[in-house]
């Protein structure tokens, strides 16, 4: 019998209980490996901050060069973001994530032996692409096992891998920073190889714990597959692109792309300044007692993370009205926190941080109302190739916004400035959600 087929015999009432019993199971069995699997990607892809003094002293390596080493991550990310998206859709979860999660690891982990600022720059770009395909691909994997109706809450599980990374991945940096001298080696050479190798023990477990599609799920039983197939398959027959071509040439993936890289310039506008504006606030130098203010808006963000895209998820025909408020907030926090007092400015952060992180749960739920298939894949790596653009230039806007406007606080105002554009662009995606 083939394994489709009980969908056929089931009435609406067997097909709704295998259908819930099945994501249950997915549930279980994806998110907490998901989770884990982006949260190791994450402190993979942001220690490299805490080795800056320690590698610039080893190496003799110019600020520029380190500059340059860090955010040529992202040029390595955007260029190969679309291809790989495509060849997981082709090749599959399984070998496609497990493959990138090894190679990465093995990668990070390689970051220890450089011996030059040539050889940190080569390998900082390598590693971006062979992270490009392992975001992208977990989204698209939460769009091939979960219905739409769950999936802002599923996305929303592994994206709380950020926040948390943030929160736990400082002091798990800075401990294996005091290994310096340890068997003869800095502290950055431990971080760096201690910190790669969960990765790829991951990719090793994840070739055994994986499964490509539902259908071929070996945790779920046949009506299961049947039940959750034939939802996800009536879901990609309203869709109304489903091949690259047409994805790549679509107003709508432009107008998302366009949404995913406002949202990252506010991300990463404020994540790679946001130590040293709280030392500012604080009047101390970056350190232990700084780390633990500075996790506080990373630690709150997790709670709306976690809360923000269920709301949504229970309130679909809302998830645009949802989104928009949440940027709204994110502009209203990044303003308020460059003219406040440090207990008002922490408290504003913490309310940005949770508007441009729970907003992103939310917005992968849209290309799934326009895209299927191998369009969606496309797609997906379009937005995460402009995204990782953005997430490049972040940083030189901000900086580029206070020397040009002589002001310690501009940069912040152009970060609010974009969550507003970022806003509006979401508020214009409304008439495309309802003709989908």
């Amino acid at each position: 019998m083939n394994a489709i087929e009980p969908a056929g015999a089931m009435n609406a009432a067997q097909q709704e209980t295998m259908l819930n019993t099945a994501v249950a199971k997915c549930w279980k069995r994806l998110m907490p490996f998901m989770f884990i699997f982006y949260f190791v990607a994450f402190i993979d892809r942001v220690n490299v901050g805490f080795a800056k003094d320690a590698m610039s002293i080893d190496l003799k390596m110019p600020t520029a060069a380190y500059a340059l080493g860090a955010g040529i991550f992202f040029a390595g990310y955007a260029i190969a973001g679309v291809p790989a998206n495509i060849l997981l859709n082709r090749i599959g979860a399984k070998v496609w994530l497990s493959a990138m999660a090894i190679i990465w690891g093995l990668l990070s982990a390689s970051t220890g032996f450089v011996t030059s600022p040539t050889q940190f720059v080569v390998l900082r770009f390598v590693l971006g692409v062979a992270e490009a395909g392992f975001y992208p691909g977990i989204l698209l994997l939460a769009s091939i096992f979960f219905p739409d109706e769950t999936r802002a809450s599923v996305i929303a599980i592994f994206v709380l891998g950020v926040p948390l990374s943030l929160t736990l991945g400082s002091p798990i940096s800075g401990a294996l920073l005091q290994l310096h001298g340890f068997m003869g080696q800095p502290g950055w050479f431990w971080m760096f190889l201690l910190e790669g190798v969960p990765a790829v023990i991951l990719g090793l477990f994840g070739l055994y714990y994986l499964d490509d599609n539902p259908s071929l799920a070996r945790f779920l039983t046949a009506e299961e597959k049947a039940a959750l197939v034939k939802q996800l398959a009536s879901e990609a027959q309203k869709t109304q692109a489903r091949d690259i071509g047409a994805a790549l040439v679509s107003l709508r993936v432009w107008h998302l792309a366009a949404i995913y890289g406002t949202i990252q310039i506010a991300v990463y506008g404020l994540i790679f300044f946001l130590p040293s504006q709280v030392a500012k606030l604080m009047g101390a130098t970056l350190g232990f007692k700084v780390s633990l203010v500075a996790a506080i808006p990373w630690a709150v963000s997790a709670v709306g993370v976690y809360l923000i895209p269920r709301l949504a998820d229970r309130y679909p025909t809302m998830r645009v009205q949802i989104s928009v408020i949440c940027m709204i907030l994110s502009a209203i926090g990044i303003f308020i926190s460059a003219f406040a007092s440090p207990v008002l400015a922490i408290a504003a952060l913490s309310v940005s941080a949770v508007g441009f992180l729970a907003v992103q749960p939310v917005f992968w739920t849209f290309p799934t109302r326009f895209l299927s298939g191998s369009a969606l894949a496309a797609g997906i790596g379009f937005c995460t190739t402009i995204g990782a653009v953005c997430s490049f230039l972040a940083p030189i806007i901000r900086v580029q916004a206070d020397q040009a406007f002589h002001s310690p606080h501009a940069g912040l105002m152009v970060m609010s400035l974009f969550s507003i554009l970022s806003a509006v662009l979401i508020f214009l995606l409304r008439a495309r959600v309802s003709e989908a």
